[in-house]
């Protein structure tokens, strides 16, 4: 069995809600890609006695600890104070982590507080973890099973350490297995709906399905575990791969980079080495803003859809008619238009829905899309962005 890690946020900031604990969820990314078991994120204030239990806790359930926050200088920073007192090693002044603090201010022709000092006091027995970054410096220790280590909190410093000085660690006092992850990364469909899709997939118990649904895509993923047949794992992805189809984007996890959605259409479009204009309406700008840096769009216009659905008209005879035209006076390769059906009650309405028409006019001839949308005015702006971008997306994965 791989080994049992827990992350420990430190500070009153994030149990409050003032900041959101970004470090554990980068932590636990990196560790499961390790090989840990990841079993608990914990969070806790400013409270010596809660600190001292949970620290205390932790020793004797997991394998591994990695805690950040708690080190500044500051009469609220108790992280060190805490180990003391929870595994017995008083604090002990540490010269040469002194001289790094003080470095550090004067490097910056500033002087340096009285109360730095206390950084500079670490647990007995403790070994000291470098902060070229900042100026606390981390620490390790082992209690009962466990190997705990303490990182400053601020997100860069702590990155900057795991990755110089403790991963290399962890190979030598753990025994790592890691899994490997596959992740399909989808739009089109919810986490429901995939579900129902895979459904008739047998899959091992020993792989771990599971979900994560964003604001522009929804992931699904496979953990396979250390000595899964690699046969028998490619063989499960082609079957999801078969299964969920065009709704799929990206694979993540078999080698090659992959990105968000807009990533992937701007690889297809630049291996296609061709351009796009758009015309928006709904999204209201919002398409040219996700691809922003994207050499490949050279022209975007938004414009209102006034078109009133009692009128009978054709929205998708409209929007074919003024692609064409727009293509007269534009250098562009392809033209996509997006016009939508529904009042302005409708767009403020959550409870109701517009419908959605989407055309894109390239070498090959007109490429149509219709879909409707629910929800608040941001979401049906964010899903007309979407669409309009997936419509392009599909006719490239059929072209290429």
């Amino acid at each position: 069995m791989n080994p049992l890690l827990e992350i420990f946020s430190q500070g009153e900031e994030l149990v409050t809600g003032q900041i959101v604990d970004t470090n554990a969820a980068w932590l636990s990314q990196q560790v499961v890609a390790c090989g840990f078991i990841v079993t608990r994120h914990t969070a806790v204030g400013d409270n010596m006695s809660e600190l001292v239990s949970l620290l205390l806790e932790i020793a004797q359930r997991a394998d591994c600890c990695i805690c950040t926050g708690g080190l500044g200088p500051t009469s609220d920073d108790l992280t060190a104070l805490a180990v003391a007192e929870a595994f017995g090693c008083p604090l002990i002044f540490d010269g040469l982590a002194y001289e790094q603090i003080a470095r550090f201010f004067a490097n910056r022709h500033r002087e340096m507080p009285e109360s730095n000092r206390k950084q500079a006091m670490l647990p007995q027995g403790a070994q000291r973890i470098d902060n070229y970054w900042g100026t606390a410096p981390g620490f390790s220790l082992k209690h009962g099973r466990c190997w705990f280590v303490f990182l400053p909190g601020v997100p860069m410093e702590m990155k900057h350490l795991f990755q110089e000085q403790v991963l290399p660690l962890l190979p030598e006092r753990f025994s790592l297995r890691p899994g490997v992850l596959i992740t399909f990364k989808t739009f089109g469909l919810g986490e429901s709906a995939l579900q129902e899709l895979i459904s008739v997939i047998e899959i091992p118990s020993s792989v771990q399905l599971g979900f994560r649904a964003g604001t522009d895509d929804v992931h699904l993923k496979l953990l396979f575990p250390f000595d899964f047949p690699k046969q028998d794992m490619i063989a499960l992805i082609d079957d999801f791969s078969e299964l969920l189809g065009d709704f799929v984007f990206a694979i993540d996890g078999l080698g090659s980079a992959v990105g968000d959605f807009v990533f992937e259409v701007d690889k297809k479009m630049t291996a296609r080495n061709c351009t796009l204009a758009v015309i928006e309406t709904i999204s209201h700008g919002l398409l040219a803003a996700k691809c922003i840096g994207c050499n490949w769009l050279i022209s975007t216009n938004y414009q209102q859809s006034s078109i009133n659905l009692d009128a009978g008209v054709d929205f998708m005879v409209i929007a074919e008619s003024m692609a064409h035209e727009h293509q007269k006076n534009s250098a562009a390769d392809y033209v996509l238009v997006q016009l939508y059906a529904g009042d302005k009650e409708c767009l403020h309405n959550k409870e109701k829905s517009i419908h959605i028409y989407t055309v894109l006019l390239t070498d090959t001839g007109l490429h149509r899309a219709s879909h409707s949308i629910a929800g608040p005015i941001q979401r049906k702006q964010n899903q007309a962005a979407l669409l309009a971008l997936d419509l392009l997306r599909r006719y490239l994965n059929v072209t290429l």
